[in-house]
């Protein structure tokens, strides 16, 4: 079993937690927690039947049992521990977004590639079987034309922002809102299949902060153009559609979840494929994070972080527009 500490008690941990133990290939050493979160920490320490919690953050820095820690901190932070923990010597994994701009991104590769220490972003799109047979199936379409993502879900938070209260999610300063949130699902899967645009703008609902709300991001390729839907503000059917001059692929809902999806070639029948090994859409990244570390593959290591990156140069430019 590999070794692994967690940072934070927020939404996300939760969730996280069940898939690491699903995944049968972590063992839970210790939880951090701001002094104020202590009582999270011990809630979920008891809860996932973990042996430590602390709110010293130097106890996991100085373990050397601890071969991983997972960062599920706000996004303001990402950059700013993941820095400390790999220059640390330690292998990190970051949720996403990434970091908050290229230049960060690029810092945490430049250490970990020069310390040979494994960093993954926490992307749950780009590890699911279900994203791999739509890229092999890509080129049964032809030349692609248009490619189209949508993730809107309401937020939970939303009421609360319209009448003054700011979450994290909705701040500006700690870089909430749509393209920092869902829309970097979308990014993800694009970006992931057909890496960088020649040109990139972004269009966004703002709230009473400032903060983008919903947004939608377009990028224009060589021979196509996508579009990023995102949206906190409003509900919709979310979905992906790829349309090549030979056929399509349709995926209904979240592009973090990417349970199914078809495909018609023209003169052909519909397809449809379900592909995904786990229930939880987390667990299908704690495999590959493991198996990657055991494999001694490094290469794979190399090719995410040249998504994540790819993804915040993106992000970089959506933030000037």
């Amino acid at each position: 079993m590999i070794n692994i500490a967690i940072l934070g008690t927020g939404k996300i941990i939760p969730e996280a937690l069940g898939a690491i133990q699903a995944s049968e290939k972590f063992c839970v050493k210790n939880i951090w927690a701001r002094p104020h979160s202590r009582d999270k920490a011990a809630a979920l320490a008891e809860k996932f039947n973990i042996e430590k919690f602390t709110t010293d953050l130097d106890e996991i820095l100085n373990d050397a049992a601890i071969d991983f820690v997972y960062i599920g901190l706000i996004n303001s932070v990402h950059y700013e521990y993941a820095k400390k923990f790999l220059e640390a010597g330690k292998n990190v994994i970051v949720e996403k977004p990434f970091t908050t701009t290229a230049a960060q991104a690029q810092e945490l590769i430049d250490i970990a590639l020069s310390k040979k220490i494994y960093l993954f972003e926490a992307i749950t799109t780009l590890h699911l079987p279900n994203f791999f047979a739509i890229r092999d199936a890509l080129p049964k379409l032809g030349e692609i034309k248009i490619v189209l993502c949508n993730y809107s879900q309401y937020s939970s938070r939303y009421d609360a922002y319209k009448k003054g209260e700011v979450a994290p999610a909705f701040d500006p300063k700690l870089f909430g809102g749509a393209l920092m949130d869902i829309n970097i699902y979308n990014l993800n899967f694009v970006v992931g299949l057909f890496g960088l645009p020649k040109k990139i703008s972004y269009a966004a609902n703002r709230g009473w902060n400032g903060i983008d709300t919903s947004g939608i991001i377009f990028l224009e390729y060589e021979n196509f153009l996508a579009q990023c839907v995102g949206a906190k503000d409003s509900e919709s059917q979310s979905f992906i559609s790829i349309q090549g001059d030979k056929g399509y692929i349709s995926a209904h809902g979240a592009p973090n979840e990417l349970n199914s999806f078809e495909m018609a070639v023209r003169g052909g029948e519909v397809q449809k494929f379900s592909l995904n090994k786990f229930n939880h859409r987390m667990v299908h990244e704690f495999v590959d994070f493991a198996e990657i570390f055991k494999q001694k593959n490094y290469s794979a290591v190399e090719e995410s972080l040249k998504i994540s990156l790819n993804v915040m140069t993106v992000v970089d430019k959506c933030n000037e527009i």
